[in-house]
């Protein structure tokens, strides 16, 4: 089974800090529970340690071990769930990227346009002369 711890950046602290203080623990941990594979990933908003174990016991008894929980932001900071990892999503919506150079973009629908029917419109009259002969 394939577990993931996702660790998101602290006001004080990154999360690759954490990373370099704990992953040699961590890494050491989970063999020796258990794990037959590990991975780390870096990504824009923090790391994320991803461990496969055999059973999920074996997890378990990981999983209690307090580097798990010792991360910048404990409250907010931290994800663990089933699975590969990197796939929950970011914390807030994204916004859309300006587009580089002169590519294809999207347009706004159009908006309700003003049309002139020149079918029905009559004929102007004569010209008046605006000018009177001297």
């Amino acid at each position: 089974m394939g577990w993931t711890i996702e660790v998101f950046h602290g006001e004080v602290q990154a999360a690759s800090r954490w990373k370099d203080s704990y992953s040699a623990a961590l890494i050491e941990s989970a063999i020796s529970s258990g794990a037959v594979e590990w991975a780390w990933v870096e990504h824009a908003h923090g790391v994320v340690f991803e461990a496969c174990f055999s059973e999920d016991a074996r997890w378990e008894a990981f999983r209690a071990l307090p580097a798990v929980d010792a991360v910048p932001d404990p409250v907010n900071g931290l994800l663990i769930y089933r699975g590969r990892g990197g796939g929950a999503g970011s914390r807030s919506p994204r916004q859309p990227r300006p587009t580089a150079g002169a590519g294809p973009v999207e347009l706004p629908d159009p908006a309700n346009e003003r049309l002139l029917d020149l079918t029905a419109t009559a004929a102007p009259g004569p010209v008046q002369d605006l000018c009177p002969a001297r």
